[in-house]
């Protein structure tokens, strides 16, 4: 695998998004709209009764947003654009009327946190470690805190982003809340997803849709929210602190 992607696959009523960057899933803009405009595509597909979120690879989930595209940022316009990417993905994962199962099968870094975050259910190997490495750059993990604190709290929050140097292991990240299982292999992991969405594609998906609803109720203001955070990045990644980190790492 070399090209990146995003692709949909559904079978028995189990809709598989599965999107993939060479760069260890560092995501650039144009991966992430396709992205949010799939996991809108299968929110809407009335054959799709559960969602399943995944990444190609072996030992890395996501890396968060593509380095190469933040070097390039040269004005707010463009910073705010750029931070938008993971916002309006995890703004079209809350918002889609389906349950979202993660399936993480190797480290998440950044926005790939995030991701984690704004599932609604998530399954993952021992290999998959968590780390917030944005403070170090310059910026913060503005876009994507929401969705953390939402699932695991501010304390778990602050102590990411403050730590922000150091990989949590997929068992701290399990005792916090980031997952509700850990398996040894990928192998095991995927039968118990496989499992869990067959299950769930069982389910009345009326009943569904209204605990989604109920689950993320708090959550209504976020497009907002979301987008003023990206701004926010957008200014940080144009201070003399972040460019020169940039242009010496």
């Amino acid at each position: 695998m070399t090209a990146p992607y995003v692709t949909v696959s559904i079978e028995n009523h189990i809709g598989t998004v599965e999107f993939f960057h060479p760069s260890h899933n560092a995501m650039p803009t144009q991966v992430l709209k396709d992205l949010e405009q799939a996991i809108k595509d299968v929110g809407e597909n009335d054959e799709v009764k559960v969602v399943v979120l995944k990444s190609g690879g072996d030992r890395t989930f996501c890396a968060g947003a593509s380095f190469e595209e933040l070097k390039a940022i040269s004005n707010e316009a463009e910073g705010k654009a750029f931070f938008s990417g993971f916002a309006n993905v995890i703004n079209a994962m809350r918002t889609c009327p389906k349950f979202i199962i993660g399936r993480v099968q190797g480290k998440a870094v950044g926005g790939g946190v995030g991701l984690i975050a704004a599932t609604d259910y998530c399954l993952a190997t021992q290999y998959a470690a968590v780390k917030l490495s944005e403070l170090s750059i310059g910026i913060g993990p503005f876009v994507i805190a929401p969705a953390i604190e939402r699932k695991v709290g501010v304390a778990t929050l602050s102590e990411l982003t403050i730590n922000c140097t150091e990989f949590y292991k997929a068992q701290w990240a399990h005792e916090k809340g980031f997952y509700a299982q850990i398996f040894d292999t990928v192998e095991n992991l995927d039968v118990a997803v496989l499992k869990l969405a067959t299950q769930l594609s069982g389910y009345n998906p009326e009943a569904m849709k209204a605990m989604k609803a109920a689950l993320w109720e708090q959550s209504k203001h976020w497009g907002t929210l979301l987008s003023q955070r990206a701004e926010t990045s957008g200014k940080l990644v144009l201070s003399a602190f972040t460019k020169t980190f940039l242009k010496n790492f």
